[in-house]
């Protein structure tokens, strides 16, 4: 598939409106979000919502950075990793999505450093604006405020420009890759939404949430819970089709459960919090 150059731009504008959109208090920067974006400029959107899907559950867990790190970007594969599954779907040697999640981690990596690198060349915006108001200077103010967004939406349109214009060329490189290599790449990708997991129960996981952990385990391995998995149909367009090793048991059921549990544990919470009573001394105050 051959990209243009309306849609080259189209990708970085759309780059450029995610990417800062972060600072505007805007969900956008989330691989889902990015990959949708992806999808309907290249007319493709299955495809886009697979890759999507499967770097949504891995960066889940990115997301969570430990102390000042940054995690890597979705940029990586809910933009170049998109373009890697779309680009290649009607070519015999195709990137699957796990592989372009794969892939586009090292892309990911290095957007982190860019991230990191902006937001040390402005680090001193927040004094510069905060001294232009003070003096008066609505210009310089408005500039310091707002440059950092600026900065974000420039680097997401040349981020995005770059990766839709080089896409042929990856293209070309991609087809060289064995086969054998290409699976381990999407072994790789495999693992990586379960990594996402495990970082999240790490952070968030407390031994009272333990039970629920192990409930859901049960009944997506024992009672056959339908998994969405990314397959070709004849046109050679990815699907999410639904599967299960026992049928008869609904995502939504599931979620009525796990909403069953939840509100039990909100019910059985005291409504208000008794206030302690405490004295302020006895009849025999030590300093008597």
């Amino acid at each position: 598939m051959t990209i243009t150059i309306v849609q080259a731009i189209l990708i970085g504008l759309w780059t450029a409106f995610c990417f800062s959109g972060m600072l505007l208090g805007l969900y956008t920067n989330r691989c889902i979000v990015l990959s949708l974006g992806v999808g309907l400029i290249l007319g493709d959107i299955p495809t886009a919502l697979a890759i999507g899907a499967i770097s949504e559950l891995a960066y889940m867990g990115f997301g969570v950075g430990a102390g000042g790190t940054v995690p890597p970007n979705p940029i990586g594969p809910g933009i170049f990793g998109t373009l890697m599954a779309i680009t290649t779907v009607a070519a015999k040697d195709k990137i699957s999505p796990e592989a372009a999640l794969a892939l586009s981690t090292p892309i990911a990596v290095g957007i982190q450093f860019l991230q990191t690198a902006t937001y040390t060349a402005f680090a001193g915006a927040p004094g510069t604006a905060k001294k232009a108001l003070q003096n008066g200077d609505i210009k310089t103010f408005k500039l310091a405020a707002n440059g950092t967004i600026w900065a974000f939406a420039a680097l997401g349109f040349l981020l995005g420009l770059i990766g839709a214009l080089s896409m042929q060329t990856l293209t070309g490189l991609f087809a060289l890759i064995p086969p054998v290599l290409l699976n381990g790449l999407t072994l790789a990708g495999k693992m990586l939404p379960a990594i996402g997991f495990a970082m999240i129960l790490s952070v968030m996981a407390k031994k009272e949430l333990i039970p629920y952990i192990i409930l859901g385990y049960v009944l997506a391995v024992y009672f056959g819970l339908p998994v969405l998995t990314p397959t070709a149909n004849g046109d050679g367009l990815l699907t999410a089709v639904t599967s299960s090793s026992v049928a008869g048991v609904p995502t939504i059921g599931v979620a009525l459960i796990a909403t069953i549990f939840a509100l039990i544990d909100v019910f059985k919470k005291p409504s208000q919090v008794s206030g302690e009573t405490k004295t302020e001394g006895d009849n025999q105050d030590d300093w008597i």
